[in-house]
């Protein structure tokens, strides 16, 4: 598992990516947030020791808090530090974008979703993707145009 979250996205290193997100969701907006942390939290970052597939972002009293994602402590943590796997994260963004997403989600009825947790100039980083939701008929769509790519590059490929 540590392998694959060196691998790079757009040329930044991936901690995580939450590929259900874009099977769920057609996401229109996508916001970068840093993440407020402990230092056994950053250790398994580090060490790939995080899921995101089943986090959400919610907004309370004017911030925005990472809830459900799952860091697992690692077995060399502190014994005098309480870790707490699914604990509430605060999300650090500028006022200006907090406001927007303040609009977006109580206006319009969009859904904050974690996209992807990488690191940035030794920063742990998370992008939010201002996302509204897919039906059943939308998700057999987008699997049938995948699928379709796919077959097409397949037939390229082999003439």
């Amino acid at each position: 598992m540590a392998s694959k979250a060196k691998k790079k996205a757009q040329g930044r290193p991936t901690i995580a990516l939450n590929k259900k997100a874009s099977h769920d969701y057609f996401i229109e907006d996508r916001y970068e947030a840093g993440i407020s942390l402990q230092g056994w939290e950053v250790k398994s970052l580090r060490e790939g020791k995080v899921q995101i597939k089943e986090s959400y972002v919610t907004i309370k009293e004017g911030e925005a808090f990472l809830f459900c994602a799952h860091i697992v402590p690692l077995s060399t943590a502190s014994t005098h530090i309480h870790t707490d796997p699914i604990r509430t994260r605060r999300l650090l963004l500028h006022r200006s974008e907090l406001n927007k997403l303040i609009g977006l989600v109580e206006r319009k009825g969009y859904t904050l979703v974690p996209t992807a947790l990488y690191w940035k100039k030794g920063m742990a980083k998370l992008e939010i993707g201002v996302a509204k939701g897919k039906k059943l008929h939308d998700k057999r769509a987008s699997d049938k145009d995948r699928d379709w790519k796919r077959e097409k590059e397949r037939l390229f490929k082999h003439g």
